[in-house]
């Protein structure tokens, strides 16, 4: 995006080219072809300067102090001022120019028009000429209000992707510390090991995930450590399949894309006692990502709080604000199976 200091820049320079071409109109524009002497270009000079003069004062004056500011009658009053001030002071000019500067003969002076339709004439071109300006300036308006408001959408937009994160990272530690406090109560060696496991991960959410955007291979081998993590508890009546794709081809993706899934499977896809599974399929085509969790469904328990839901509208709102039209996901119940897919387009 180009800076306010550089859009300036350039805005001044396409004046300047502006005023300096309007200024050499007479040199490469001679349809009498007339020799152009320095007076006979005097005589066009006082022509482009009224007009120059009513285009800038309305671009930078009048149009900012009134018209914007919906001062209507104000506006309207100071043009009128302006052009017929400026129409008057051109048809001065041109008399002053005919009788004393171009040193044409009396006898082969145009004979004097009108002044009152020399003036009017004068104007109407010269209200076109503030009707330019006025075009130009508003569309210049309405293109940095709309950048001013995809500046302030673009902030916001970050904002709440922070505020998302910080959302997640609790809630993937609750559930986490709930793994471990259940195999504490089962196997304390596995305890131990689920410990070492859950400093691994924490230091990826804790500084991975600040970043925008981090190595795919990255993020999924977070997924492949958290999964490790929370199969020390599964019991043998728990089948277990897992199918993530390397073939990763340097992309990147934002960080923790994939564990609101991983994360339900396991919550609400195994039983202690039931037979029940979980399989888990990440696959690459392209530039297309696609995460497939399918497990068994248990009845969540009423005294089970972790989680409260917060994953699944956590992920949603993230997948809206960075992959906005890039991305599909759904989920499904059915014949106690449940079913999450995933797409995403990097």
């Amino acid at each position: 995006m180009i800076s306010e200091k550089k859009s300036r820049r350039v805005f001044i320079l396409m004046n300047i080219m502006a005023v300096v071409l309007f200024y050499s109109l007479p040199i490469f524009i001679n349809p009498r072809n007339e020799t152009l002497t320095f007076v006979r270009y005097l005589g066009y000079c006082g022509s482009i300067t009224a007009y120059l003069l009513v285009f800038y004062i309305n671009f930078f004056v009048f149009i900012k102090r009134f018209m914007l500011q919906k001062r209507w009658i104000v506006f309207f009053v100071s043009n009128l001022l302006l052009i017929s001030t400026v129409s008057i002071l051109l048809y001065v000019w041109h008399g002053y120019y005919f009788t004393h500067l171009a040193g044409i003969p009396t006898e082969h002076i145009p004979p004097p028009q009108n002044s009152f339709v020399f003036i009017l004439r004068d104007m109407f071109f010269m209200m076109l000429t503030a009707s330019m300006a006025v075009a130009i300036r508003v569309t210049l308006e309405w293109q940095h209000t709309d950048r001013e408001k995809a500046k302030m959408e673009i902030v916001a937009s970050q904002a709440e992707i922070k505020n998302l994160k910080n959302q997640l990272n609790p809630h993937f530690l609750f559930n986490t510390l709930n793994n471990i406090y259940s195999l504490m109560r089962m196997d304390q060696n596995k305890a131990q090991d689920a410990v070492l496991s859950l400093s691994k991960t924490l230091r990826y959410v804790l500084y991975d995930n600040n970043q925008e955007k981090v190595s795919l291979d990255k993020d999924l081998a977070f997924t492949k450590n958290y999964i490790d993590l929370m199969s020390l508890r599964l019991t043998d009546n728990v089948s277990m399949r897992v199918n993530i794709s390397e073939k990763t081809e340097g992309l990147t993706i934002a960080p923790l894309m994939f564990i609101t899934q991983v994360e339900n499977a396991f919550k609400h896809g195994i039983s202690q006692s039931a037979p029940s599974f979980i399989d888990i399929n990440i696959d690459i085509q392209g530039k297309t990502i696609s995460c497939s969790v399918k497990n068994s469904l248990f009845p969540k328990d009423v005294n089970d709080y972790s989680g409260s839901g917060i994953g699944i509208e956590n992920l949603e709102r993230r997948l809206s604000l960075l992959y906005p039209g890039k991305h599909s996901y759904t989920y499904s119940a059915h014949d106690n199976e449940y079913l999450s897919e995933l797409h995403i387009t990097l």
